[in-house]
């Protein structure tokens, strides 16, 4: 019987979970062709396609979804076995703040993988804005925070006072006009944005840019959080932005002329004295 080479199977769940080669190759410190090169020799091994390529990165095949279920449990069975045998056991609550943007639909899966690496650490998660993040830490109310910045000079808001905590960054990531794939701009009329309330600074930041450029719009749907912001879009009510990990599989890019996004920024807001490896460990989960 074969035995499947770990370092292949890493690679799979890079590709998986960047959406393209290159995205990987850069996460993994190695060339796109390396990367290549890998996939196509676990393809071999298997006799079957893992991913199908296109103008818009790599999807994993029906093969390579049933795979990738197993390259994690081994990947985090390997880890677990390493820690256990260099005696780092992480142990205790661990109060989480999150901001809803961050990987909406594989978060839930993202925070189980750590629950299983560590069974002894309690995980207590909070959904955030992020401004609020980044102002309430230190405060008691969580230990670790990890907030969205959008990354535009002019937009920029100031650093907010957090004395005896750090910045992490973990993930960068593209914004992005979407829509579902039916949607269609109305000829010489307004579009109908879906939105979030005016108290998040995203969508007060996507209203900011729709006006500079003096692009018509009015809100037509006005959502409670990304969840629902994500339902309206597949249902066809409208268009907006996100940032990449949050588009669902059925909203596809927009391109209807509108304004050029940045780039946004997820940075893990850590206390000074926060141990070195609990800190680390959950850098590398969530920026996985």
């Amino acid at each position: 019987m074969r035995r499947f080479d770990l370092e292949l199977l890493n690679t799979l769940a890079a590709v998986a979970g960047t959406g393209s080669l290159s995205a990987a190759a850069a996460q993994l410190y190695r060339s796109q062709s390396a990367v290549s090169e890998q996939i196509r020799k676990l393809e071999e091994s298997c006799g079957l396609t893992l991913f199908t390529r296109g103008k818009k990165g790599a999807t994993l095949t029906p093969a390579g979804e049933r795979l990738l279920e197993h390259a994690r449990q081994l990947l985090d069975l390997n880890d677990r076995a390493w820690r256990d045998m260099q005696g780092l056991s992480l142990s205790g609550d661990l109060r989480l703040a999150i901001t809803d943007y961050f990987r909406p639909n594989d978060i839930a899966a993202v925070l189980k993988r750590l629950g299983y690496q560590y069974p002894a650490l309690r995980l207590h998660v909070s959904i955030r804005k992020s401004a609020l993040i980044e102002a309430e830490a230190g405060q008691g109310d969580f230990d670790l925070g990890l907030s969205m910045r959008v990354m535009d000079a002019k937009y920029r808001r100031p650093a907010a006072k957090m004395a005896g905590f750090s910045t992490i960054r973990i993930r960068r990531e593209p914004l992005i006009w979407v829509a579902a794939p039916t949607f269609e701009w109305p000829e010489e009329q307004s579009g109908p944005l879906v939105a979030l309330p005016d108290s998040c600074s995203l969508q007060q930041y996507v209203r900011d840019k729709l006006n500079a450029a003096k692009t018509g719009y009015f809100i037509a749907h006005t959502a409670s959080g990304v969840a629902g912001l994500q339902s309206a879009l597949s249902a066809g009510l409208g268009f907006s932005c996100l940032n990449a990990s949050a588009v669902p599989a059925d909203v596809a890019p927009l391109d209807c002329g509108l304004p050029k996004l940045p780039d946004v920024e997820f940075n893990l807001v850590v206390p000074d004295s926060a141990d070195g490896t609990l800190v680390g460990e959950v850098a590398n989960f969530l920026g996985a």
